[in-house]
């Protein structure tokens, strides 16, 4: 057991609460991702994933509704740096539903949005708190987004073109942790 003064390692630890640590352990499961397929959306070319917690759904109305939302804060990106390729995360968690749009910007950075609403009510997603990032089931498919990006579009060979359907392509599917 971690010792809330210090630590094996020597150091204080205040901020760890083993029993909340073993909580999230314990609670920890599969949750299931399948890319929508690419499309446009405000001009850019948007890479669509949804993800659900068991016992969660994500319907057409739910996609339907992240697209505009995505839409709207696309419409916008140029001003962001831009670079005109996106990815789409339509999230149906256990304790509410998600959108996160996270857009490829200049100096090989990127954008991220999260929005949050109650389950299965669309039209309540809102901006989410300054400072929220995303999930572990979130942060796995944008690492491997980060890692297609990288592979096909940065240090892929041929046109444009080419780099771009190669990205498209490179999707995750099935579950993760």
């Amino acid at each position: 057991m971690v010792d809330r003064k210090e630590s094996q390692l020597g150091l204080a630890l205040t901020a760890i609460d083993p029993n909340v640590l073993l909580a999230l352990a314990d609670e920890h499961h599969a949750r299931t991702v399948r890319p929508l397929g690419s499309r446009s959306v405000a001009g850019h070319l948007v890479k669509p994933y949804v993800i659900e917690a068991p016992g969660r759904r994500v319907s057409d109305q739910n996609v339907q509704a992240a697209l505009r939302v995505a839409g709207d804060h696309l419409s916008s990106a140029y001003l962001r740096g831009s670079l005109g390729l996106a990815v789409l995360l339509v999230h149906a968690g256990g304790d509410g539903d998600y959108v996160l749009v996270n857009t490829w910007i200049e100096g090989y950075m990127s954008d991220l949005a999260v929005f949050v609403g109650p389950a299965d009510d669309a039209a309540q997603l809102r901006p989410g708190r300054a400072g929220l990032a995303p999930c572990v089931w979130e942060a796995a498919v944008l690492s491997h987004e980060r890692d297609a990006f990288t592979k096909h579009v940065l240090d892929g060979h041929g046109v444009i073109d080419e780099r771009l359907a190669a990205w498209r392509g490179d999707v995750l599917e099935g579950k993760v942790r």
